[in-house]
């Protein structure tokens, strides 16, 4: 089986891209699964039931989240209702959401589907370590297939997760910097990473928010808007190859694809 994990997709021209390319990329490569960051779908920052419903609409079967979850009010609801939605694992106990599910879908094996978010260099969480060590075990049982989506700043931090968790997760791609990396690889016991999938949005910016001002804020140490920018939109993300009765990683793709507007 082959699953297609989309990068942080940001704002209106994130959501228009993977609508356009997704159908193109799924005949390509022969995807089954469609997982996707939407942390920054609604504007560039946060996630909104309307946000998340026009991605599910486009073909994504997942949305993960990130450290921007809780940016627009509306996220209660999809919190709350939408079992499609994953937010990070590393919540305290009694946080509205899950932080896992798993897609049962007819011809394939189920998959386990995990949102964690990083500590290094960003807000204060519960071990993410810990709670994916915990959350793995228990799902290992249910599902062969384990995809992690670690939402986190620090390559050390995503790259010891990954390690970590080699030969029982199917594979741990990494957001949040909105840069593609180009480390993808399979270790040893046949788990997939790449640090950085990148994002999909607007690349002629500063991750994906228009140049002058986020200029203007480094210079002045000033407050400015930062309006998502709209030229040379790139879906960017990777395709992993999994062997659906054993969970093991058979290939990693990056995908960085523009969408010629």
């Amino acid at each position: 089986m082959k699953l297609l994990f989309i990068g942080d997709v940001v704002g209106a021209p994130g959501r228009k891209a993977v609508k356009l390319l997704l159908p193109v990329l799924r005949q390509r490569h022969g995807v089954d699964v469609v997982v996707a960051n939407g942390e920054n779908s609604a504007g560039g920052s946060g996630i909104t039931p309307e946000t998340a419903a026009e991605l599910f609409a486009s073909g994504v079967d997942v949305i993960t989240c990130g450290d921007h979850l809780w940016d627009q009010k509306e996220v209660e609801t999809l919190l709350e209702e939408e079992p499609r939605f994953v937010r990070p694992l590393n919540y305290p106990p009694g946080t509205p959401g899950q932080g896992s599910m798993i897609l049962e879908r007819s011809g394939l094996p189920p998959i386990a589907v995990i949102n964690l978010q990083g500590r290094t260099f960003m807000k204060e969480m519960d071990n993410p370590f810990l709670a994916a060590r915990a959350e793995v075990m228990r799902l290992r049982s249910r599902a062969p297939v384990i995809f992690i989506d670690f939402h986190a700043e620090a390559t050390s931090e995503k790259i010891a997760l990954a390690r970590m968790l080699d030969g029982q997760v199917s594979a741990v791609i990494g957001t949040h910097t909105h840069v593609q990396t180009a480390d993808e690889q399979i270790f040893p016991g046949g788990t997939a990473f790449l640090c950085d999938a990148g994002f999909t949005g607007p690349h002629d910016s500063v991750l994906g928010r228009e140049i002058v001002p986020v200029v203007q804020r480094f210079l002045t140490c000033q407050p400015q808007r930062f309006p998502v920018a709209v030229r040379r939109v790139l879906l960017q993300g990777a395709v992993v190859e999994i062997d659906g009765a054993t969970g093991r990683a058979l290939a990693i793709q990056r995908i960085s694809e523009a969408t010629g507007a």
